[in-house]
């Protein structure tokens, strides 16, 4: 049941269909990668909207997934877009581990990649000179943050 909903979730992705990879989480579902810390449904489906909503407004045409599962609870996944605060193209590799509930549904998932490969991508030279600074990790944190909590409020 473990690797249909991961195949479900990066079919939906791959396709910027936020509302299919929401139905993917438990309601208590705990989120991490190198940005994000999240808890709860709300705040991990808000931020997969946030995200596609982006690509789909700014970034279509550099919108690409490629995907496998790895095992029962991986996968790895390279997601080719355009950076919206800068226009940049990025071509991030991350490995995704997971955890399930009875039922199926995504209890806990960690994404992993390099931050500063991706920083460099899509800051460029900041990126490239402090990427690999926690400066510069804790202010792209603090920004998207911000950037969640102002998509969210409002939102049911």
């Amino acid at each position: 049941m473990s690797r249909a909903t991961i195949e479900r979730f990066y079919t939906a992705f791959a396709q910027l269909d936020d509302a299919t990879m929401a139905g993917c989480y438990a309601d208590d579902a705990r989120f991490q990668d190198e940005v994000f810390t999240l808890n709860g449904q709300r705040e991990t489906a808000g931020m997969w909207s946030m995200l596609c909503e982006a690509t789909r407004k700014n970034g279509r045409d550099a919108w690409k997934l490629d995907w496998r599962v790895t095992g029962d609870a991986s996968a790895h996944w390279d997601a080719h877009y355009r950076f919206s605060a800068t226009g940049r193209n990025v071509l991030n590799r991350i490995d995704a581990a997971f955890t399930f509930t009875p039922q199926g549904l995504i209890q806990t998932h960690r994404d992993r990649f390099d931050f500063w490969s991706w920083s460099r991508q899509a800051l460029g030279a900041p990126g490239l000179l402090l990427g690999w600074t926690p400066f510069l990790r804790a202010k792209v944190q603090a920004q998207a943050g911000a950037n969640l909590a102002k998509f969210l409020k409002g939102r049911p």
